[in-house]
Order: C-alpha cells, then structure tokens, then sequence
C-alpha cells in the first residue's frame, strides 16, 4: 500500500507542478507574443501618419491633434500625445492620462533606455486597468521632430490570461479527480496489511523501520514545548529574570566583561573630578548587563582622573551610588594606544569591516602594538576570575587575538566573544596580512557571536578559505582538535525600560523646552541625528538629504530643522579630522542656501552628549533619521523608538543597519539615493497621528520584547549548555588549570 499511495502522490504533485508550469510559460509567452503586437501596431501607426504629423507639428496643433485622433481610432490605441525634444506638450487626445506628462515620460526614457534612444515602452498599473505605454521618435529626414507617445489598453490580455487559468486548472481538476478515485481504490485494497505493520512499528515490537522518526518526532515536541514553557513562564526578559537566569544555569556566578570601553570615565575639570558616559553603542548595550549581573568590567583607562578614582588594585566599584560591579582599568601607554587603538584597530580594521568606501591601512608596528596589549588586557582578564573555569565575555574588534591568549591561560574557561560590527566576506577579510592570527585567536572561544546570520555565514566563509579546521555546518560549529566554536547570531538590544528616561521630562515639556533653546518656534518642525563623527554614519549623506527634502518640498522651508549631535571621535587619526571639516562644510553649505532671517535648517551640535540629554532630543523630535553607510546593529534607532512613550515620531532607516532587519515598521531607505531619503522626510513629516502610533507601537513591542536582557540571557545560557556538554565528555579533567589546549 504505502509504495502505491506514494507513487500516487506523486503523481498528483507532479500534475500539479507541470500544470503551474505550463500556465506561467503559455502565459510569458502569450504576453510576449501580444506586446511585440503592440509595439508594431505602434511603429505601424506613427509610421502611416508621419507625414501628417510632420507637416502640422509645429505650424498647426490643432490638425496635429486631429491627426493623434485618427490613429487612436485603432480600438486597441487609448490615447496619444505628442511632444517636443524639451519635453513640451504639443497635442494630446481627449482621453490622455494627465499622470504621463511629457516631461516626465521624457526624463524616464532617458534614464532607463538611455540618452540615444528612438523607441521605449512601459506598463504602468492606472486604476481602470494595466496599459503600455509605448514612445516613438518621429524624424524628418536627419532631423528629430520629437517623440509620438501612444497608450494602449491590455485589458484583453487579462482577460485572455484568464480564460488560459480557467481552462488548465479545469484539466487539473479533472486529473486530480481521476488521480483521487484511484488512489481511494488503492488504500481500500491494501487498508488492512497497512494498518497492521503501523501499530506494530508504533508499538516498537516485529519492525524498527519507524523507530527512529518517532523517536526524532517525540524529542522535536518535547523541546519545542518545554522552550515556549519557558518563555511563558518567564515573561518579559528582565535584569531579576537575567540575575535568575544566571542562577539558574551558572549558578550564580560572577561575569567577566573584557571590553576596550569603559562604561564611566572619571575627567577632571574646574569644578573638580565629574563622571562621563561615553557615546558607545557597546557601553549602552553591556552596562545594564553588568548591572544586572554584578563582575568585572575589564577596560582602557582612559579619564583625566582615572587614576586618582582607583584602588590599589585598579579597580572602582560602579555605577556611583549604586556600586553593583566593579571596573578594572588597564593603562596604556601614548604609543601603545596610537599603534592598537588608533592604528591597527580604526585605521585597519574598522574600514576593513565596513563598506563604507574608506582604505584600510595596515602597518607591521601597529599590530605588534595591537598584539601585546591584547596580551596585557587578556592577562588583566586572568588576575580577575575566581574559579577554574569562569565565563569570559570579550567585547568587539579590539580584542580578536584576546580569546586564544585566555584559553592558554584558562582552558577550562567558556568564553563568548561578540564582535559588534560587520564581518566582511572572505575575499574582502583576505586583504588583512594577519587574517590567519586574527581568526585563530577569535577561534579560542566558545562561542563567536554577531549580530546577523549573514555575518555569522562570512566568518565561517572567511575560517574556512584561510585556516584549517573541519566546518560543521549543520551545527555551525568550527571543530579544531578536540575543541569546537559555535557560531551564533545574537542580534543586540538596549535595555527596556531605558532607566535614563526616568531623568527626562514627558514629551510635551521635552519639545518646548529643546525648541526654546534652538529659537525655535514652539510648531516647529524637528529632525534629530544622533552619532559619533564616523564616516560609517552617513552623516554627509544625512544632510544632503534634508537639502533634498528643502528643494523638492518648499513648503517645509522655514519650517523643518534638524539637529545633528555629533560626538567627536577618533580625532587623533587624519581622516576623522577631514571628515569633522566636511561635515561642517556640508551643513554651513545648506544653512547659506535656506537661510532667510533667523531660521537655519541645520544645527551641527559637535560636543558629547550626556545619555539623559540625548534622550531628551528622541522626545522632542518629530522624526529621527539613522543613515548609517553599513553598520552591524545600530542601536540609536532603539533608543528612539524606546523614548518614544507617547508613541509618536517616525524612525527613518538605512537599509544597511543589522536594526532595519528588527523594526521593520521605520521607513527604510536607501541614504546614497538622496531623493529616496528627502521623499522619506517629506513623507515623515506629513504621516497622520494614527500611523505614526501603529508604526511606534509595534516597534516598541520589537524592543520590549527583544531587550538587552534576552541578548545576554541567550549567550549566557549557550555558555552553560557547552559547560554541561563539556563536564558530561569529561574533557574538563583533561586539563588542569595552567596548561594549553
């Protein structure tokens, strides 16, 4: 039975594939055979009335427009216009759809056939139904007149695409029908046998043939269950469902953080030594984390004051006032932080990872920097864990030589190391003379984490094009020896609630209060930008595009501000500098332009920002746009969409941010086309309350959801299920502390 039901349902899937297939090629066909029609019906007209249409084409409209008259008395021909070189319309029928205007017919066929050519045609969708629209260049002699454009109805052809559906899916309901009877006839036949050996194999005695898949099926249900049991009965991830959590799995044990970033940096100033949080999307995502989950913050010292805060061990219990983990600062030299921090790192890798049009430059000196302060914050990360085998979370680009110098250390440690912007393609990561080092060292993890699949499928591309290893794809894994690194997407969050908004007034009094301060008037259209002074952001392309927004929308002139605030970054390095010098040119270009009285349609506001102020523009703006060139998450656009309680304000988005994958409901745009991006500010300002608020609530609900919380609880749960696999294997044994792997 089973052999004959099989060889029957194939045989129904096959009749059904070759139906749907015969109906898309008869149906291509068929367009295609009509369209060429069209097009020669086309040339055919134009061409039996040129000499009309040459003789009345300047001197007399009105028997010009009688001539286009004539030739849509063909009953497929609609309408027709005629229209001058400068895209001037000279005669059009009666029935000429207004939306085709000369000109813009014109400039399209330009753009799309090409400056040189005589003939083109389209298919607009209007209302009443699909037409082509089909353009021809009418000549007298060497001369060109200018162009005939005529409209063709296809409503036949829909109908004729109909009448072709109707009658291939009657015959595959007549072979379905047929395929069915039989198919009855055979199960009836051999009901009985089969029924049979299926309770025999379900019973698990006579046969094994089933085994296996009821087994896979029972264990599928299982965990599928018991992961939506879990999440139910969690709720919403939170720090005590965080703190739970690591109870739970690592039974309560501490977290390292090694990250270049200090998340509180001690400056001194006139006023004596003052706290400052630094514009860091890593410090915004990992220091609730660290709140929540008490540790060690390995990091850079970088403050005026840095030193005069710390014990005798270099350490500082933060936040202040709450003290709920502790800062490790590790000090750099001047040499030393120009060859790891401004050189290997940001001159080489940073561009080598984003597609941002930028060189990356690699110097011999530079990495041996980069290799021994590596060495020194992984010794740092050592003299700080309280047991043999802790969990290690190293931070980013800085440290990828960092989690193999550990594991020599510790080798029993789990260690998870995300790397928070893009991972290039192989061929792209080949540039780097080191790539070998780098992917070695990043491969002394336990887990390897980014932000998208896409950048997980990069790095596994890029270990296996340049070291050896066994790739296990089905379990995305990179197997060398006895040791394995998973490879996993975690997709970044903020926390949620963000706690600064507890320090930021409610919308209402957020918008009066920034527009006083800009001299806005108190209906003034705002904008906000919030960045460091990178060339990733697009933050020139951001601009350009609120020029764009200005010269196609003059309604908005006088109107429309938008405030950039831009962190300085990087200033030590040439091509930062350049880039603060054109980013000022840019915005004092447009504010000459649209300048009339005191209204300025761009403030350039390049100092830090405390996190409370920031939040404070998120509130007052009516819009926010995140055009950044390539970024691995881009966490701004959280934060704006997190501030927004009032759910109002529209997220504008690039579609090269790792985010425009998770809030889905901003307006996506591309920022290198600049009339996309003023369309989508135009569009921003003009959206009605009741979409701003569906669009706000359901990214919210993204955000809630999906919070920095359920970011770490998921890699610190992978990190205690390698611990649990490892302890089972009893490899753990195999390696006292002290000795290599």
């Amino acid at each position: 039975m089973t052999r004959t039901v099989r060889f029957l349902l194939v045989l129904l899937v096959g009749l059904a594939l070759l139906t749907a297939a015969g109906y898309v090629a008869l149906t291509s066909t068929t367009r295609s055979w009509f369209e060429r029609d069209l097009e020669l019906r086309a040339q055919l007209a134009v061409t039996a009335a040129r000499q009309s249409l040459a003789t009345n084409w300047t001197s007399d409209r009105a028997r010009l427009a009688q001539t286009l008259t004539d030739i849509t008395r063909d009953d497929r021909i609609m309408a027709a216009a005629a229209c001058s070189l400068e895209g001037e319309e000279l005669a059009t029928t009666a029935s000429y759809p207004a939306g085709f205007s000369c000109r813009s017919v014109l400039e399209r066929m330009r753009l799309e056939a090409g400056a040189g050519a005589t003939s083109w045609s389209m298919t607009p969708e209007l209302p009443s139904g699909r037409i082509e629209l089909s353009v021809s260049t009418l000549t007298e002699g060497p001369v060109q007149l200018g162009v005939v454009v005529l409209v063709h109805d296809l409503s036949f052809l829909t109908r004729r695409e109909a009448t072709t559906r109707n009658l291939l899916l009657l015959a595959f309901f007549v072979l379905s029908v047929g395929a069915s009877l039989v198919t009855l006839l055979a199960a009836r036949l051999s009901w009985k046998n089969w029924t049979l050996e299926l309770r025999r194999a379900l019973a698990g005695g006579g046969t094994q043939e089933f085994q296996p898949l009821v087994r896979d099926v029972k264990s599928l249900a299982e965990r599928l269950a018991s992961e939506h049991d879990r999440e139910a009965r969690g709720g919403l991830w939170s720090p005590e469902r965080l703190r739970a959590t690591l109870t739970q799995h690592l039974q309560g044990e501490r977290v390292v953080i090694l990250a270049n970033r200090e998340p509180y940096i001690h400056e001194r100033g006139p006023e004596g030594i003052r706290v400052v949080h630094p514009a860091s999307g890593l410090v915004t995502a990992l220091e609730p984390v660290m709140r929540a989950c008490s540790g060690v913050w390995v990091a850079h010292g970088s403050g005026s004051a840095d030193r005069e805060t710390v014990d005798a061990k270099d350490r500082v219990k933060v936040p202040p006032g709450e003290e709920s983990y502790q800062v490790r600062r590790v000090w750099l030299g001047a040499e030393e932080e120009n060859g790891y921090y401004y050189g290997f790192s940001n001159e080489g890798l940073w561009p080598l990872c984003h597609l941002a049009h930028a060189r990356p430059l690699f110097r011999a000196e530079d990495y041996e920097h980069y290799r021994r302060v590596n060495q020194k914050f992984a010794d740092a990360v050592c003299d700080e864990v309280d047991s043999d085998d802790p969990i290690i979370l190293v931070q980013d680009y800085h440290f990828a030589l960092a989690p193999r110098m550990i594991r020599e250390k510790l080798p029993r440690a789990t260690i998870i190391t995300f790397w928070h912007i893009p991972w290039p393609n192989a061929e792209r990561f080949g540039i780097c003379p080191w790539r070998e080092e780098l992917i070695s060292g990043l491969l002394g993890s336990s887990v390897v984490g980014f932000h998208t699949q896409q950048h997980c499928n990069n790095f596994i591309e890029s270990v296996d094009a340049y070291v050896e290893s066994r790739i296990d794809r089905e379990a995305h894994a990179v197997v060398q020896g006895p040791r394995r690194t998973l490879v996993r997407p975690y997709p970044i969050s903020i926390e949620w609630p963000v706690h600064w908004l507890s320090q930021v007034p409610q919308v209402a009094e957020a918008r009066a209060a920034v527009r006083k301060e800009l001299g806005l008037a108190d209906d003034a259209l705002l904008g906000v930008g919030v960045d460091r002074l990178d060339y990733t952001k697009g933050i020139e392309e951001r601009l350009s595009a609120v020029d764009e927004l200005l010269t196609r929308y003059p309604q908005y002139r006088g109107k429309f501000t938008f405030v950039q605030l831009a962190a300085p970054s990087r200033t030590k390095i040439l091509r930062y500098q350049e880039l603060n010098d054109r980013i000022e040119a840019v915005a004092a270009q447009i504010n000459a332009k649209w300048t009339n009285g005191t209204y300025r349609p761009i403030v350039l506001l390049r100092v830090h920002h405390e996190p409370a102020a920031v939040f404070r523009y998120y509130r007052a703006a009516d819009l926010c746009y995140v055009s950044s060139l390539h970024d691995g998450m881009n966490l701004v656009a959280k934060e704006f969409v997190a501030a927004r309680d009032d759910e109002r304000g529209v997220l504008i988005l690039s579609q090269f941010t790792g985010a425009a994958r998770d809030l889905t409901e901003a307006l996506i745009v591309n920022p290198y086309d600049l009339r996309q991006a003023g369309d989508a500010l135009a569009a921003a300002l003009k959206m009605p309350p009741h979409e701003q608020a569906e669009r706000m609530h359901s990214m919210r609900r993204m955000v809630s959801e999906f919070n920095v919380y359920r970011w770490a609880g998921r890699m610190l749960v992978d990190a205690a299920e390698i611990r649990r696999k490892d302890r089972m294997q009893g490899r753990l044994s195999l390696f006292p502390r002290g000795e290599s792997t």
